[in-house]
């Protein structure tokens, strides 16, 4: 039990009584079971007693489908990865109380099995409260009709429901053997989530919870460490845990716990509203790097696959479809390169100093005023090296052990014997992928028919006096409620001579209002993430007599953090008020309205394949096109190929889209992206409002559609359209590489088929540029070649002042026509040096067909 020994040289010299309190701790752990083979002391996670550096990636299996799920494993694990990461999705498992669901993508154990199967580790977070921009958080809205029931406090209620449906996660893992102390791939859990914050704001109830929660965990008897991310009060043995675009900071809360980064941010999720936040890679790269440097042994990348927000999952409010986060694999399970390229490299660097990393404490040494260096060696001769240049604007030459090493600015280089570089984070050797989505056929163009909702004029299901809220009324089985009431308007009223309409005022709690009168659109207000509520200010046609007034109400995901869950609402909350009568203001809150809950199409089961043709479809027509409350259907046969397939939904403006009746999630390409996509670079410290793109675009175009959700023939594609958009306009797109770049110094140092043995000669080996497109495809065009010293980047390369004149040449000699290539990197290949004395590289772009 390595993690005694550690913690034992740490009892000598320190507190005896609470050191050796938290030993017994650790002890009784790590001896809870006879098989156990993971434990922990201050410098990593042990397995079967030796210590690990362990690479993680985020992977939530409900984010895409079963059959993706062996290609995204097998990707994550060729990318180096060692642990796969998920949480546990309450509200999925559990959509009723007591009804349980543990079917298709949300197979749990067929996950972790596949994981299991692949050789790899699984770090399963419980919480069960997960955040993830999920609706309601993970939590099933049901709790929040249990008589007493506060959320994540000291609350019988909650910690009764918390308990029972952890034990019951633990159970079914336990049954199939999938801990590692019972011989399966789980070595870590976690329980609760990013509460930290949390029990701050809330106070003593908070640290009680925290308390319980833990001993709760513990109790279960999983024979692995559990964890706390943002959580520093971590009762032991409990590991707190750092999440955020940088960890290297951070330190466990005792000296006897390793330096564990459970969400390394790969990007940022993506809004309605909101241009698409990209994180650079080189910066991503930077920030492991930084953090192994200074003795972390565990880093997860959150996410390694975002996925895709299927059905009605999405929190926030205002979440989009698309998780897609930037990562390394992207939303269709495709390599995002160079990300996915780049971590690579990285990772093998890490691994090939892991003798050294988990055998001492770094040594740090100071090279300048922005340059350090952290040195580690073991007793065994093992020797590893970080030099860090934390300037962002200027190269450093760092002097260390009788040499010098260039850096790039806000980079650094990895020297796994103390002497050789093999790794730069800035530098990036690893392909670069420019993707494009291309129309498919689907025998011939989509032909529609169309069915229209009512508009608020058919019967409600219940009336009662004064305004009531969204979520108590519909449960969150709908995104829709309508408030309805009757308006009279007396002839005489001023307005009417005038022609000056009067105006509604309409204050709702979120997330986005259309207003009909008289079954008419009148008007449609939306709030955003940052401020989901909202209010309608608008004159609405009134005319002498009675009149509807017709509220659709509807909720874009529920939120997903904070506190008093109990206490969340949405809906039209009031006031309610129309101005500009004769009798200057009338208050229309505590009228008698009339509610239904959702739609008719969706009480029809117009999304559905059994009972889309309840109704009578009318075949689409300019005259049905750009209505509101519209329905839309149509069929299709699968196209041919095994590209990932997406709609393009850029001609509509927002609603909700089913395949087969299965459910894509939330469009919304009307709501156009808002920020500043001015230019982005690597260097200096990233947040999620630098490096956006999609500024004036939509937030989210393209809809991802499982391949596996098709039939071969006659799949049938279902709109809802809320605001009126153009359903001609919808295609069904594949997803491909269009060009692929590689752009590489002429010496840099390539991990690509390095082993330890070679690590001596590795400054000896010439770099190659590695180029592949899509299995389908073949290199058809080389777009740009120059040895020498060209400038720009992946799709806007241009030339230097030195250039080798047999540049395109070797590409087109060596490349074309293959699915694949690689150049090496040598003046020989390219007719000689074309500038002796001055640093060059390669840089080339080829185009896939």
């Amino acid at each position: 039990m390595r993690s005694v020994v550690g913690l034992t040289k740490f009892v000598m010299g320190t507190n005896l009584v609470g050191a050796s309190l938290s030993l017994l701790y650790l002890f009784w752990f790590s001896s809870s079971s006879a098989e156990a083979s993971v434990s922990y002391d201050y410098k990593a996670i042990t397995i079967d007693g030796q210590r690990r550096i362990l690479i993680s990636g985020s992977i939530h299996y409900p984010r895409s489908t079963p059959e993706m799920w062996p290609d995204l494993i097998m990707k994550a694990k060729e990318g180096g990865v060692d642990v796969i990461q998920t949480y546990v999705f309450w509200n999925g498992h559990e959509p009723s109380r007591g009804e349980y669901n543990f079917e298709g993508n949300y197979d749990l154990v067929k996950f972790i099995k596949l994981v299991q199967q692949a050789d790899l580790y699984v770090h399963l977070r419980i919480g069960p409260y997960v955040c993830a921009e999920w609706n309601f958080g993970g939590f099933p809205v049901w709790l929040k009709y249990i008589p007493g029931m506060n959320f994540r406090t000291d609350n019988e209620p909650f910690k009764y429901e918390m308990q029972k449906f952890t034990k019951m996660i633990v159970q079914m893992m336990k049954s199939e053997k999938l801990f590692q102390s019972q011989g399966g791939p789980i070595i870590l859990s976690q329980i609760e989530n990013e509460f930290g914050p949390v029990e701050y704001e809330i106070g003593q109830p908070g640290q009680v919870y925290t308390d319980w929660a833990a001993k709760m965990a513990v109790a279960q008897g999983t024979g692995v460490p559990w964890v706390m991310c943002k959580q520093d009060d971590a009762p032991d043995p409990i590991i707190n845990t750092c999440n955020g675009f940088y960890c290297d900071y951070f330190y466990a809360n005792k000296p006897y716990k390793p330096k564990i980064w459970t969400e390394a941010w790969t990007g940022w999720y993506t809004e309605f509203g909101g241009a698409v936040p990209h994180r650079p890679v080189e910066d991503l790269a930077f920030s492991v790097a930084r953090f192994i440097q200074k003795g972390g042994s565990y880093v997860n990348y959150y996410m390694y696959h975002g996925g895709t927000n299927f059905g009605r999952t999405s929190g926030g409010p205002f979440i989009a479809t698309s998780y897609d986060y930037d990562a390394p694999l992207d939303e269709f399970g495709l390599l995002r390169q160079p990300k996915w390229g780049h971590l690579k490299d990285l990772h093998r660097a890490i691994k090939l100093c892991e003798p050294a990393l988990v055998a001492a404490d770094p040594i740090v040494i100071s090279l300048g005023p922005r340059h350090e260096a952290h040195v580690f060696k073991s007793n065994s001769g093992a020797c590893a090296a970080f030099l860090a240049n934390y300037d962002t604007e200027s190269f450093g030459k760092l002097p260390f052990a009788n040499m010098h090493y260039n850096l790039p600015p806000w980079s650094i280089s990895i020297l796994p014997d103390c002497k050789n570089t093999v790794f730069n984070t800035a530098r990036v050797g690893a392909q670069s992928s420019q993707m494009k989505m291309t129309p498919v056929s689907v025998n011939g163009k989509l032909s529609w028919e169309a069915y229209s909702e009512n508009g608020g004029s058919f019967d409600s299901s219940f009336s009662m006096v004064g305004l009531l809220e969204q979520i108590n009324i519909t449960r969150d089985v709908s995104d829709y409620l309508w408030y309805m009431t009757d308006v009279y308007i007396d002839s005489n009223e001023e307005f009417l001579k005038t022609g000056e309409y009067p105006v509604l005022n309409v204050l709702s709690a979120g997330h986005a209002l259309h207003v009909f009168v008289n079954g008419e659109l009148s008007g449609t207000s939306y709030g955003s993430l940052e401020f989901p509520k909202l209010t309608f200010s608008q004159g609405v046609n009134l005319r002498a007599g009675d009149n509807k007034i017709s509220l659709l109400s509807i909720a874009v995901g529920l939120p997903n953090v904070g506190v008093h869950y109990e206490t969340w609402n949405a809906g039209v909350l009031g006031p309610v008020s129309l101005t500009g009568l004769n009798e200057g203001w009338r208050d229309l809150s505590w009228q008698k309205w009339f509610y239904k809950i959702g739609l008719e199409g969706e009480s029809f089961g117009l999304h559905s394949v059994t009972l889309s043709s309840s109704v009578e479809w009318v075949r689409e027509s300019l005259s049905s096109q750009n209505q509101p409350l519209t329905w839309y259907r149509a069929t299709f046969d699968a196209p041919e190929g095994d590209a990932p397939l997406a709609l393009d939904m850029n001609s509509m403006g927002k609603g909700q889209l089913w395949v087969n009746g299965q459910s894509l999630g939330r469009y919304w390409p009307a709501y156009k992206a808002t920020g500043d996509c001015a230019n982005c670079s690597y260097a200096g410290e990233y947040n999620e409002k630098k490096c956006l793109t999609n500024c004036g675009e939509a937030s989210q175009r393209w809809y991802h559609v499982p391949s596996t959700w098709l039939n071969q023939t006659g799949n049938v594609l279902v709109a809802f359209e809320e605001l009126g958009g153009d359903p001609s306009g919808i295609t069904l797109v594949k997803r491909e590489i269009d060009t692929v770049c590689a752009d590489i110094f002429e010496l840099q140092p390539t991990l690509m088929n390095w082993k330890m043995h070679a690590l001596r000669r590795a400054v000896t080996l010439r770099p190659k540029a590695h180029l592949w497109c899509s299995s389908h495809q073949r290199i058809s065009k080389i777009k740009f070649a120059s040895f020498g010293t060209p400038e720009g980047s992946c799709g806007n390369f241009r030339q230097g002042s030195c250039h080798a004149f047999h540049s395109y040449d070797v590409f087109e000699r060596i490349c074309l026509g293959l699915n694949s290539c690689s150049v090496t990197i040598d003046a020989d290949n390219f007719g000689g040096d074309p500038c002796p004395n001055i640093m060059k590289k390669l840089s080339v772009e080829v185009v896939c067909s």
